[in-house]
């Protein structure tokens, strides 16, 4: 398989796993040139894997060369104007359309010009994209911008129903468009109306959509508010991978960055990783001076290091889901229902609970405007109901949390370290158990190795 398109997680060969999600994936792949494919949307939080999902996809469909057309933009947390924004869509859409085209892998890199793809059409006698250039020209010299973007969001559709065409429009954190695209040259003007624009074509089945979030109460609100319930059919992604993908991951990681481990250290750096590759990335590239992966205090130490050091990749990624929250909701209270529901993950919590089990001095509708913020910023999930809520089942942001909030609301600072001694404690009484699983990874992996030096 080719890789025209640079995946975000480096080295492919560090793409592990996720044989549920590829299942579930490339069955509703194969049903898009049948026109049966209803447009989805893969939501989870950041490093979760959802951008390394997608771009796969794409270097698959286009190494295929099949029915199937991909065409895939992130789009950017970076201020844009509108016109910029419209322009800059449609020339990665015909660069990476044209690079399908012509099985030319540069041009899904290197975006062409307005004028470059101009030139491209008229040789090739592509109409369409002659039409589609000379419209989005004029429209921004008379400063028709809404008709811009209409040129740009609507040449996937339109490509695959004049040509008789299956595109697949993959969108990389589809909520950016509500946050960073501005009306004005000024920035001052934002319109998180524009995810509208996809209402009619979110149903297409000639050119359905993949999108991805990783706000997701923000992107579901903007999908319900915008797009209508059941245009997209969501499916939550875990960061999580299978203990034995993760061990697997393990290796790999420590392989390709020539970082010392042994078997029993990897069983330990997975398990207390949650089998996250993320995470693992994180430990086995961890900048800890005294970092070293053979020993049990060494992994311990560098694990803590990851959870505990605020200039640590862990602790950005989190900080920046946490810090949205208590910049609305920065007070005692919120920490402690935070805490506690995170804690507590598999069970559900009415405010009234709340209140009684942690002794809360406000009152109920107080606890439920709270939740309700925590809700709308990733960090808790609704239940069952409209007054239950529950905590992210997400072992690493426990980790951050208490880290972060303990030692405020219990007056005294959590003892990380000796729970992870604990946690490998409890590993070892399973040792039999991980022993086949060991042994069986050993041989995949190498089988991994012996692959690679044939390549």
């Amino acid at each position: 398989m080719e890789h025209p398109l640079p995946e975000r997680i480096g080295n492919p060969e560090l793409f592990v796993g996720r044989e549920k999600e590829f299942q579930l994936l490339d069955k509703w792949i194969k049903n898009i040139p049948k026109r049966l494919s209803k447009s989805r949307a893969i939501l989870g939080r950041r490093k979760s894997g959802k951008t390394a999902i997608v771009q796969r996809i794409f270097n698959r469909l286009w190494s295929e060369n099949a029915q199937v057309i991909p065409f895939y933009y992130n789009i950017p947390e970076r201020k844009m104007w509108f016109p910029d924004f419209a322009t800059e869509y449609y020339c990665v859409f015909a660069s990476q359309y044209i690079s399908f085209l012509e099985r030319d892998s540069a041009l899904v890199t290197k975006r062409l010009s307005l004028e470059e793809i101009h030139d491209y059409a008229v040789q090739n006698s592509l109409q369409l994209m002659v039409s589609d250039i000379k419209e989005l020209k004029k429209f921004r010299e008379q400063t028709s911008h809404d008709l811009m973007w209409n040129i740009a969001y609507t040449a996937p559709h339109r490509f695959a129903g004049i040509y008789d065409q299956r595109i697949l429009v993959m969108l990389d954190e589809l909520q950016n468009i509500a946050a960073y695209i501005y009306r004005d040259k000024d920035f001052k003007v934002l319109d998180d109306s524009l995810v509208g624009s996809y209402h009619e074509y979110s149903e297409s089945k000639i050119a359905p959509m993949l999108v991805t979030g990783s706000y997701v109460g923000w992107l579901k609100n903007l999908i319900n508010q915008y797009l209508e319930a059941g245009r997209l059919k969501l499916y939550h992604i875990s960061p999580y991978l299978t203990e034995e993908e993760g061990l697997l991951s393990v290796y790999k990681y420590a392989e390709l960055y020539d970082e010392p481990i042994t078997n029993d250290t990897a069983i330990q750096i997975n398990r207390l990783c949650y089998s996250d590759p993320f995470f693992i990335s994180c430990v086995i590239q961890s900048d800890y001076e005294n970092k070293t992966l053979i020993t049990q205090n060494g992994v311990v130490d560098t694990v803590y290091n990851e959870i505990t050091n605020k200039g640590s990749e862990m602790m950005n990624t989190w900080g920046e889901y946490i810090e949205h929250t208590l910049k609305r909701v920065n007070d005692l209270n919120a920490k402690k229902i935070l805490l506690y529901l995170t804690k507590n993950s598999d069970t559900e919590f009415t405010p009234r609970q709340l209140k009684e089990d942690l002794q809360l001095d406000i009152t109920e509708n107080e606890i439920h405007e709270k939740l309700q913020i925590m809700v709308k910023s990733d960090v808790i999930e609704e239940g069952s109901s409209d007054i239950r809520y529950s905590g992210l089942k997400d072992g690493t942001i426990n980790l951050i949390l208490r880290n972060r909030f303990e030692e405020e609301i219990k007056g005294f600072q959590p003892d990380l370290k000796q729970d992870f001694h604990q946690e490998i404690e409890r590993l070892k009484k399973e040792k039999k158990i991980l022993q086949g699983k060991i042994n069986q990874l050993v041989g995949k992996f190498a089988e991994y190795e012996l692959a690679t030096e044939f390549r």
